[in-house]
């Protein structure tokens, strides 16, 4: 007989296999192009040593921002965290199993109002609540790197929390490349629905470069 494993065990377990970029990780440049329907702007990105990020060259404020927006989320999914620096103050408790075999993860003490849903030894669902809006990220697809896996495909939709309306619902598909010793997003493409419009924007990042490592 086989010992069903705690929730706190099977989260630590998928929390600790996701790809993140280690201590040694250099930062690196690249080359972007955004295109969103028939508009196309260029311009380059850079991830520095220090997790802080840099964006120029690109002529349109909003499109910059959005850019810059999105590296944020990159730095804030590959950088490395502890369990214990991360989840420590927090209780989770075993919840259903659906019918695809995921199980619930439900959580206590997060002031975001996580819940979580595991398959295997991944994360697959992400549930929040944040003031006036609630967002369920469902992942479909993701990369094995062998030193833990990347989300490749997944789809965020965001509802009123008083209601339970849809607002807003994005899916994602992204395309990661080994450059050196570590997985960079090449491509990214989202499409968004939001008021009954649907808008498609891709990302594309070419020439990435690792930066050098600072002399000691």
């Amino acid at each position: 007989m086989t010992q069903q494993l705690s929730a706190t065990e099977l989260f630590k377990s998928a929390y600790e296999n996701r790809y993140t970029w280690d201590e040694n990780f250099p930062g690196y440049s690249a080359d972007v192009e955004l295109k969103q329907e028939s508009e196309v702007y260029t311009g380059h990105v850079r991830i520095n040593q220090d997790w802080s990020v840099e964006v120029t060259d690109i002529d349109n404020e909003e499109v910059q921002e959005s850019v810059y927006t999105q590296l944020r989320d990159i730095v804030t999914h590959r950088k490395r965290s502890s369990f214990e620096q991360s989840h420590s103050k927090h209780e989770f408790n075993l919840g259903e199993t659906d019918s695809s075999g995921a199980v619930e993860i439900l959580v206590k003490g997060d002031s975001m109002g996580s819940n979580y849903k595991i398959r295997g030894t991944e994360i697959c669902q992400v549930s929040r609540v944040m003031g006036r809006m609630a967002f369920v990220i469902d992942t479909h697809e993701s990369l094995d790197t062998g030193k833990g896996y990347v989300a490749s495909r997944y789809d965020a939709v965001f509802r009123n929390p008083q209601t339970n309306d849809v607002m807003r619902v994005l899916n994602f598909e992204d395309t990661y490349e080994k450059v050196g010793d570590y997985y960079v997003m090449t491509k990214q493409v989202v499409h968004s629905y939001e008021n009954g419009k649907r808008t498609t924007t891709e990302f594309n990042f070419s020439n990435i470069k690792l930066l050098e490592p600072a002399a000691v």
